[in-house]
């Protein structure tokens, strides 16, 4: 990776004995080895960024920042070091020191290994692009590693997004909530680490509050953010509820003075999602606890009472709960509503490791009943759908969701180095009934339109056999839209693949007679960087003879949403090359594409 720093000129000198001398400009840095694999970086004075070189396969060091003999941040900042190559670099902020005099105390680190002599001093960090798979049109952090989306809220015309984020580190460590904003769903702008570890420990997911009455005290219509502080300890780690406020729309925020504010002895205790529950006239909580969701309900947001469980004998139990969410949705056709509980877990999905299922039914404030207590439903028939969060305070009454785009089978291990993971697209939540049964209807949002900049499309064609399509796609950069109207004329199979000059394809189908969709990523492009990535996902459908499918293809994804959303399938995929051709093929008799339309996304 080549990275290019306004202080090209901080060289590494080899000093007397074990220290080493960096020079730059204006500062200098001392490196100081001690026994047992102890180390002091000592600064005279800083500039903005201390650019630590990370090797992702190196055992993890401990950093911590110390001015006046105290340390400055209540936990360790744990960093995999570069020993043998540097892999890319992050920077260690060091811009609230200016002036002052400070030490780096550096844990875990041989006195031979690589990165003291590749440690740099710079008033920048270039985060340009370096990454073949970056996608345009879903969010990513600018570096470093991402899960779960957090405290998302909308207020004044912004969406907000945090998430869960290594800022130190392309893989999972040093919990903190990074935070994007945007006005649109698809284009973000990055605005820094609002909420970081303190003595309680790191910071776990969590969702955020627009408290327009001041239940709280700490002002009308202040931003209160919740979530698990986790705290590692020798006998296990500890986890507890904590909230923070804020009075610059979710710029900032001041941590409540007496957390934790929930505690338990359950080991997995995590996960609060908060919102007003307007009948009862208070504040309801839902945490994930084992493999349970528990309901607390509180008038302040501060001090909780448990009011109920959910889950024994409900849904799917393959591995522990996560990121809970409770919503409530109006029936398509109807004056109806019901409330949707949304569940995660890991591991336990449909085809492996991570997803996201729900559960249909009533909530009178205090206690959720799902309606349907023999059925597992999916949200998404993917393997990259998990964390599936809505947003709080979203404008016009709609609830739209977003959902972490990876699976825990090998999210520390996709072929991406300057960061890693991304999202979904942004999904409207509405519900539908079929029989007597409820379904959940994920619809992508309909500002993703607006990131339409050119269409081609095709009328009518008949397909006998094998059709292939590639002056369409030729010229594209690896991010459009694909919508097409099927009808069949007789085949019991209806195939389509996306492919390259490569041979790397997605092959898609629908098989009448089972009534499924599917899609085959086996041989998409990069498979090899874990076994349980090649995979052939499944979803069930209404109806295989007459459909409507809408395909997202960016850069390292495709999300295929059938019947204005009535079954969802995301999946990662890591081609050397664009797929910028698509092939038709029945079986035997025919069907008819009668609307085919590419939109290129930007």
């Amino acid at each position: 990776m080549s990275l290019n720093f306004s202080s090209k000129k901080s060289l590494l000198a080899i000093a007397l004995g074990l220290s080493l001398t960096v020079q730059g400009a204006e500062n200098s840095v001392v490196v100081k080895h001690l026994a047992n694999e102890q180390n002091i970086i000592l600064l005279d004075s800083v500039k903005k960024f201390l650019l630590l070189p990370v090797q992702e396969n190196a055992p993890e060091g401990k950093v911590n920042i110390i001015v006046n003999n105290e340390f400055q941040l209540e936990q360790n900042i744990n960093i995999r070091l570069a020993r043998e190559k540097v892999d890319y670099y992050v920077p260690l902020d060091l811009s609230a020191y200016q002036g002052k005099s400070i030490s780096i105390d550096v844990t875990g680190m041989p006195a031979s290994s690589l990165c003291w002599k590749e440690i740099k001093l710079s008033d920048m960090f270039d985060s340009s692009n370096r990454e073949t798979y970056r996608p345009v049109y879903h969010h990513t952090p600018v570096y470093g590693w991402m899960n779960d989306p957090n405290g998302m809220f909308y207020k004044d015309g912004v969406y907000h997004l945090y998430f869960q984020y290594n800022p130190y580190g392309s893989m999972w460590g040093n919990m903190t909530w990074g935070h994007s904003t945007s006005t649109d769903l698809v284009h973000w702008t990055y605005e820094g680490t609002p909420i970081v570890p303190d003595a309680w420990g790191s910071i776990f997911s969590g969702s955020c509050v627009v408290d327009k009455d001041n239940t709280a005290g700490f002002g009308k219509n202040a931003v209160i953010a919740f979530y698990t502080s986790a705290k590692p300890s020798p006998w296990g780690d500890v986890q507890s509820q904590s909230m923070a406020y804020s009075l610059d729309n979710g710029k900032t925020f001041t941590k409540y003075e007496h957390n934790p504010i929930l505690t338990s002895s359950e080991r997995d205790f995590r996960d609060p999602k908060v919102f007003w529950y307007a009948p009862g006239k208070h504040w309801v909580m839902m945490l994930a606890v084992g493999q349970e969701m528990q309901i607390y309900s509180s008038g302040n947001l501060k001090e909780w009472k448990k009011k109920s469980s959910f889950g024994a004998m409900q849904g799917a139990h393959g591995g522990v709960w996560e990121c809970p969410d409770l919503v409530e949705l109006p029936v398509e056709g109807t004056k109806e509503k019901k409330w949707v509980l949304i569940c995660n877990l890991n591991p336990g999905g449909p085809f492996g490791g991570s997803a996201a299922q729900y559960f249909v039914g009533s909530f009178d404030g205090k206690k959720f009943v799902n309606e349907s207590p023999t059925q597992t439903k999916w949200l998404d028939w993917g393997k990259d759908n998990y964390a599936t969060v809505t947003w709080s305070n979203a404008p016009a009454g709609r609830c739209i969701a977003l959902g972490w785009m990876s699976n825990w089978q090998y999210a520390n291990n996709v072929p991406t180095t300057q960061y890693r993971s991304t999202n979904t697209i942004a999904r409207d939540l509405t519900l539908y009934r079929v029989g007597n049964e409820l379904y959940l209807k994920s619809k992508p949002s309909p500002e993703i339109e607006k990131a339409r900049v050119e269409k081609v499309d095709k009328s009518s064609f008949k397909v006998a056999g094998k059709y292939e399509i590639e002056s369409l796609l030729r010229d594209n950069d690896g991010a459009y839209e694909i919508e097409m109207t099927i009808e069949n004329a007789g085949a019991s199979k209806m195939a389509f693949c996306l492919m390259n000059a490569k041979g790397e394809k997605v092959s898609m189908y629908y098989d009448v007679l089972r009534k499924q969709f599917a899609m085959d990523r086996s041989q998409s492009g990069a498979v090899d960087f874990s076994r349980d990535f090649p995979a052939l996902t499944v979803a069930p459908v209404d109806n295989a003879e007459k459909i409507h499918l809408r395909l997202f293809v960016d850069r390292c994804s495709v999300e295929a949403f059938g019947e204005n959303g009535r079954y969802a399938m995301t999946n990662l995929v890591f081609p050397s090359d664009t797929y910028n051709k698509m092939t038709f093929e029945s079986d035997k008799k025919s069907f008819i594409v009668k609307s085919l339309k590419i939109y290129r996304l930007k």
